[in-house]
């Protein structure tokens, strides 16, 4: 068994109390004249025991308290000096302060039954004043240090508790920042993402074709429909660079795309896909009696619409491509059909982000999404993008 390495401080505080207590052995200052043990030197032995206990009252306190016990009782016997007796309190303090949770609970009872033990004793048997007095003293000796020690140590645990309680709420407020980085990343991506790509798309597949087809009439149309998109993204990009930039908080709210631009959005779509043979209605169903739906359910159902004409202008062969919205007491359905299969002629490049940015938009509104190929009632395969948002705005957990 290695014995623990002592604390400096504690090295110095038994140092101190053993000169302390030679100095008042060498004066002959001692705590009574009568002594079971009358030997001079015999004061010696429990002040170098108490003093070797003083050395580990912080590594050993249990230890430190045993023998500190044994000394203070021999010290009784001897003429005894007062400083084993006040290194004995600060060993009974030390045990209770640096020992382990169960002795810093029991030490304060058991000296305090000691404590009373000893008087009841003593008036027995003596049966006059000095019962009380001597009482007094053992309390002074053994209760009150471990009590204060108690009272120590309580603070410390409450102190420590805390500074575990502030490190913790630092630590839910960082994690809590953390996530609310990423969350305005992501909707700043999805934004960009939706008001960017339906631009830049066509400007792709007319600049290809452009390129592709020597024809003075169909390079013109291209350059125009490429000129549209390209002023049309950089007012986009404008917008939202400046509401990025904006950190006055008194500028008025831009407002969000809703569902009565979609005949707008079909119209730009028409213009875009009809060089590559693609048609585009809308089949709205949901009447004009309807309650208005929750500005973010307007603004997901019309970037799901966004998205999808996107893609099919980008990935669809020629056909038709249905936008279908429909709305009961709780859902609103988007439902938007294209043609399914490869597409002659040029292509835009996809990443792959406008699938996930919907399914984000719908889950962040509690709703569900499905989007893939699906056989149509006339046995052709179709791309089928399908979202039901809540009529009623309401938050997912996630």
């Amino acid at each position: 068994m290695t014995i623990p390495r002592p604390h400096r401080v504690d090295l110095l505080i038994a140092a101190g109390g053993l000169a302390c207590g030679l100095v008042l052995w060498g004066f002959g200052i001692v705590n009574r004249t009568d002594a079971l043990i009358e030997t001079r030197w015999a004061p010696l032995v429990p002040l170098l025991v108490i003093t070797a206990a003083e050395t580990v009252r912080r590594v050993l306190p249990q230890t430190a308290l045993v023998a500190g016990t044994l000394a203070i009782v021999a010290n009784e016997f001897t003429h005894g000096t007062l400083a084993t007796v006040l290194m004995f309190t600060d060993v009974v303090y030390a045990a209770v302060v640096y020992g382990s949770p169960a002795s810093a609970r029991r030490i304060p009872y058991s000296t305090g039954l000691i404590s009373v033990g000893v008087t009841i004793g003593l008036l027995v048997w003596w049966q006059n004043a000095v019962a009380l007095l001597i009482g007094v003293v053992t309390g002074m000796v053994a209760f009150l240090p471990a009590m204060t020690g108690a009272v120590v140590r309580n603070h410390r645990e409450a102190a420590e508790a805390a500074r575990l309680r502030a490190e913790q709420t630092a630590l839910l407020a960082e994690m809590d920042r953390s996530q609310a980085v990423v969350a305005e990343r992501a909707r700043m991506a999805r934004e960009l993402h939706d008001m960017v790509a339906n631009h830049l798309s066509a400007i792709a597949i007319h600049s290809t074709a452009a390129l592709s087809l020597d024809d003075a009439a169909t390079t013109n149309q291209a350059l125009t429909v490429i000129r549209e998109n390209s002023v049309a993204g950089l007012a986009e990009m404008r917008r939202l660079i400046g509401l990025l930039r904006d950190s006055s908080g008194d500028a008025e709210p831009a407002a969000a795309p809703t569902l009565a631009g979609l005949d707008a959005l079909v119209e730009q779509a028409r213009t875009n896909g009809a060089s590559s043979g693609l048609t585009f209605t809308i089949d709205d169903t949901r009447g004009e009696d309807n309650e208005p739906l929750p500005a973010p359910v307007e603004l997901a159902a019309y970037r799901i619409v966004q998205e999808s004409l996107t893609n099919a202008l980008k990935h669809a062969p020629a056909g038709p491509v249905t936008v279908f919205l429909a709305r009961d007491a709780r859902t609103l359905t988007v439902r938007v059909a294209s043609p399914f299969g490869d597409r002659p002629g040029p292509r835009a490049p996809g990443s792959g982000a406008g699938l996930v940015g919907m399914r984000e938009r719908v889950a962040l509104l509690g709703g569900e999404f499905e989007a893939g190929p699906v056989t149509a009632a006339d046995g052709t395969k179709i791309w089928q993008v399908r979202a039901g948002l809540p009529a009623e705005e309401r938050m997912s957990d996630g």
